[in-house]
């Protein structure tokens, strides 16, 4: 006889959920293709590139297939940023440690990142702030421009440094100007609840 299931994790597996897993799992095998050789192989860089677009694109897909089938669970909603956080942080990460990004960018970026994650789960129980437009350009900015960095920059010709740079500073200008937005619309609906 197997033992009941208490918490209710096993419902909470499904398509969806395993996607997201397969997200995070990818975190650490993208940091070793980047990192090897001292992070200046041609060959592991486009490997690393490669697999960061493949984890970055599945984003979408678990949210697809969570909605499409009705495989929303309270786990998904957990690992789904978790996941994204994952992979973002570890590159921008990696691409400071290895000189290829100032340090500022990285820490501008995971400072919001982190900072506007942890307030959505303080607030969860009050109210869930859905991601705006901005957040959602700010998502696709962020993933070009890291994946154009983890490219092999000194071997592709200098225009496409330069929009890899102006990429990166417009994700930089939306991660800062969209985490202002939502620090604004909590205090808004904070307000409004003790209003209520």
């Amino acid at each position: 006889m197997s033992r009941p299931d208490r918490l209710g994790w096993r419902a909470q597996w499904n398509v969806a959920n395993a996607v997201t897993v397969a997200r995070i799992v990818l975190v650490p095998v993208f940091l070793v293709l980047l990192l090897q050789d001292g992070g200046h192989s041609t060959g592991w860089r486009w490997a690393a590139f490669v697999l960061f677009g493949l984890a970055a694109s599945t984003d979408r897909l678990d949210g697809w297939l969570a909605r499409s089938r009705g495989l929303v669970t309270d786990l998904g909603k957990l690992l789904d940023p978790i996941a994204d956080k994952a992979l973002m942080g570890a590159a921008l990460v990696a691409l400071s440690a290895l000189g290829d990004l100032p340090w500022w960018v990285t820490i501008v970026i995971l400072v919001r990142e982190v900072g506007i994650t942890v307030m959505r789960f303080v607030v969860i129980d009050q109210a869930v702030i859905p991601a705006s437009r901005g957040g959602k350009l700010k998502t696709v900015v962020q993933t070009v421009a890291i994946g154009l960095f983890v490219a092999p920059l000194d071997t592709l010709p200098d225009p496409v440094t330069w929009i890899a740079w102006g990429f990166m500073l417009l994700a930089v200008v939306l991660t800062v100007v969209t985490g202002v937005d939502y620090l604004v619309g909590m205090r808004r609906l904070r307000r409004e609840s003790r209003a209520a």
